[in-house]
């Protein structure tokens, strides 16, 4: 078993061939498919290390196969690898190496042990212990921890044997002080067994990792749920889970899905406590709504998906837009309390608000614009967040300037003030 890191520093983006970081990783892709028993997958180096820490995997998604029976994991996790192949967003799909390891087996014969006076498995340590070596102590020299082993040479390394037939006539010591050859004492054959076993919370579990690409993570992961869910597909005693990155976005998804509501009653009660009413509170949270229309038809537009970068986005054009309406109500309320028709009011206090929301605005914007076009390490984190920002400040600064004040002259009018 052999798993490599290769890490590639790529050239100036100048020189670039078109179609960007997607089109370097295909081309790499299409070199290396020729290559037997080789499967790849390409990703960030502090991202590959955090994914790996967190959830095991260095994948977008991995898919994790449950069962009591490794020859049994290892025909289901080939079984999804092809299935989920042929889910359309899917790219490096891999499945873990379980089975396929060579072992050389020493079967100690039951009779030879009973003549010993011992059983096969006592027997068995005290050749082990001849053929391998014995540890007997752990040396500490600073922060290194050297194991102290007896053995011979051979168990050492220094006559190993090159074949079964070799190690068949390996002399070795028995209890009773007299040396036999070791085929005279045990059966020596090889076999196969599995490579690795992996386990998560006590369970064994086969591993399929998949990349994205082209389309976001969940409807991929809805799509490979439905395949694996066929009849036939998983047996009974056998379960599904679904990790990686994807695990890591639906923990923060599950968050933002208490954050957001919570983040929402404590603008509700503020603007209610200071504004002292329901109906004005309820113009400044209109201004909510068509801010994320204008982040989310933003992102629909640029190809990027709704991630939690994304959702963090939304949040902070919410503080946006209610900033704005605050700004631009309580202008007009000076206004009214002056006694000036209603009509020049709105059209007066959305005139002087006009360079204040406009320089919010416009100074988000600038920020922001770098994230939108960067290429560095972080940049699919950054740009979502940043273009959702950029989006929702143009419709909340139209809103704020026009919607609103006709909000408020109507809500006015109606109130007879």
């Amino acid at each position: 078993l052999n798993e490599t890191d290769v890490f590639m520093e790529l050239a100036p983006r100048k020189r670039w061939r078109d179609g960007g970081k997607p089109a370097i990783e295909e081309a790499i892709r299409d070199v290396l498919t020729g290559y037997p028993g080789i499967t790849t997958t390409f990703t960030q180096p502090i991202q590959m290390r955090t994914s790996e820490m967190l959830t095991g995997s260095s994948a977008d998604i991995a898919v994790k196969i449950f069962g009591p029976d490794l020859a049994t994991l290892a025909r289901l996790t080939d079984r999804a690898t092809t299935l989920i192949s042929g889910v359309e967003g899917t790219a490096d799909v891999k499945a873990s190496v379980s089975e396929g390891g060579k072992y050389l087996a020493v079967e100690v014969r039951p009779e030879v042990a009973a003549q010993q006076g011992l059983d096969t498995a006592t027997l068995g340590a005290r050749l082990q212990a001849q053929l391998e070596g014995l540890s007997v102590a752990e040396i500490i020299e600073g922060e290194r921890r050297v194991p102290l082993r007896i053995g011979s040479a051979a168990a050492d390394g220094g006559d190993r044997p090159a074949s079964t037939a070799a190690l068949s006539q390996r002399v070795v010591l028995l209890p009773d002080g007299s040396a036999a050859a070791l085929e005279d004492i045990a059966r020596i054959s090889y076999s196969e067994g599995p490579v690795l076993i992996e386990r998560e919370q006590g369970k064994r579990f086969g591993l399929v990792g998949v990349n994205v690409a082209d389309r976001d993570v969940v409807s991929v992961v809805d799509d490979i749920r439905a395949v694996l869910s066929e009849p036939g597909t998983i047996p009974k005693g056998y379960s599904v889970s679904y990790g990686g990155d994807f695990e890591n976005q639906q923990r923060a998804a599950q968050r933002l899905m208490l954050l957001v509501p919570f983040a929402l009653v404590l603008i509700i009660l503020i603007l209610f406590s200071t504004l002292g009413g329901l109906s004005r509170t309820a113009i400044i949270l209109g201004n909510i709504p068509l801010a994320l229309m204008g982040g989310l038809l933003t992102l629909f537009a640029s190809g990027e998906y709704l991630s939690v970068p994304a959702s963090v986005g939304l949040i902070a054009l919410m503080g946006v837009s209610v900033l704005n309406g605050v700004v631009m109500l309580t202008r007009l309320d000076a206004l009214r309390d002056s006694g000036t028709d209603l009509a020049e009011i709105v059209v007066e206090g959305a005139t002087s608000r006009l360079r204040p929301v406009l320089m919010t605005a416009v100074t988000a914007i600038m920020g922001l614009v770098p994230l939108v076009f960067a290429s560095g390490p972080g940049a699919e984190i950054q740009r979502p967040l940043a273009i959702v920002v950029i989006g929702g400040l143009f419709t909340a600064t139209i809103t704020t300037l026009y919607l609103l004040p006709l909000v408020y002259l109507r809500l006015e009018s109606r109130h007879g003030r």
